[in-house]
């Protein structure tokens, strides 16, 4: 089976680090992703998507230095459902990716290279990092009030 989402947006709060007890580091934040659409009559209409994510490893260290709230970011990984019980007996269901792949699309000082080394510690990670900084080569062309992606 084959379970890949990519999502450019800009992150909507400051990336949260911890560590698992085994010392691996967790990296989680959020991101918001537009879409606008044109109706018949000619009016816009603005979709706002938001999708929670982790990162693990050197990725997610990397990640809580360099990115903070509002940053703009493509993500690659695949979706997660986790499912629970709340304190009610309500079964409840939530979505969130697990990041493969990160890449910073701030016209900022990009680590980019510190990124693509931690990747290629995950051979899968690293075709997708590739695959993604290859659909991304003209991101930063983008007009942000159009949002139109070229792929």
């Amino acid at each position: 089976m084959f379970n890949q989402i990519q999502v450019i947006g800009h992150l909507t709060k400051d990336v949260e680090m911890r560590y698992l007890p085994s010392g691996t580091a967790v990296a989680k934040s959020s991101i918001a992703s537009n879409h606008k659409t044109r109706a018949n009559d000619g009016s816009i209409h603005e979709e706002t998507c938001f999708l929670d994510f982790s990162i693990f490893g050197r990725m997610a260290e990397i990640a809580n230095q360099y990115l903070s709230k509002g940053s703009k970011v493509l993500v690659v990984g695949r979706l997660v459902q986790s499912n629970w019980t709340d304190s009610n007996g309500n079964n409840r269901t939530n979505y969130f990716i697990r990041v493969d792949s990160i890449k910073f699309l701030d016209p900022k000082q990009e680590p980019q290279e510190e990124v693509a080394q931690a990747t290629q510690k995950q051979p899968e990670a690293s075709k997708v990092a590739q695959t993604a900084t290859k659909n991304t080569s003209s991101v930063n062309q983008i007009d942000d009030e159009t949002e139109e992606l070229p792929f």
